[in-house]
């Protein structure tokens, strides 16, 4: 009965966390194949186990083995790593079934929590990370944030990480973490100029 109970809790949260929160949020279908595929497995295999003496070292081990996967196919950014891992943490926490059994579930909904919230639009919604090719070789810090700012519509640099400085070709690779400006802080049209437009569009209508 724990079996089937066990079964039906990774089914769903392996559900809530694909279609729920990754596809819904970041629309990549093959990474959701692939995170229900590797959730089913490590299920499948730490059930087949999990009567073993050394189902708790196994499972350890079972878990570092597959945290070492790397896809050659296509480069996984990190908030994908982190849906990764949680399927596979929910896998192999499912499938173990440990005692009593409210644990695996409240660890269960822990992680589909964490998930919920980390990768929400809300959090830090202006951080950007970007790498930039200048048309310029610039080898001054100052100057560099200066010019970035200035790049990306006035937004805060955190940090600029050169990549390559190309004196000869005058070239600059950088990677950039900052914050976007917010929308809310653009200039709005007054509400006279958008009664005005409202009333122009009305009379060629």
């Amino acid at each position: 009965m724990n079996i089937l109970l066990f079964a039906a809790a990774d089914v769903a949260a392996i559900l809530i966390l694909t279609f729920g929160l990754y596809l819904r949020r970041h629309r990549r279908r093959d990474l959701a194949v692939s995170y229900i595929g590797i959730n089913i497995g490590v299920f499948a295999v730490a059930t087949a186990l999990a009567g073993s003496t050394v189902s708790a070292g196994l499972g350890m081990g079972l878990f570092g083995v597959l945290s070492i996967i790397r896809l050659r196919s296509t480069e996984l950014e990190q908030h994908e790593i982190a849906y990764y891992f949680s399927a596979l943490a929910i896998g192999l926490i499912t499938g173990m079934g440990p005692t009593p059994i409210w644990l695996p579930l409240a660890l269960v909904g822990l992680i589909l929590i964490a998930m919920l919230v980390a990768d929400h639009s809300k959090v830090l919604p202006t951080y950007r990370h970007q790498e930039v090719i200048l048309d310029r070789a610039i080898a001054n810090d100052e100057e560099l944030h200066a010019h970035l700012g200035l790049l990306l519509n006035g937004a805060t640099i955190h940090q600029a990480v050169v990549q390559q400085l190309d004196l000869v070709n005058d070239k600059t690779i950088v990677k950039v973490r900052f914050s976007a400006p917010r929308i809310d802080l653009i200039e709005q049209p007054s509400s006279r100029t958008v009664e005005n437009h409202e009333v122009i569009t009305g009379q060629t209508r």
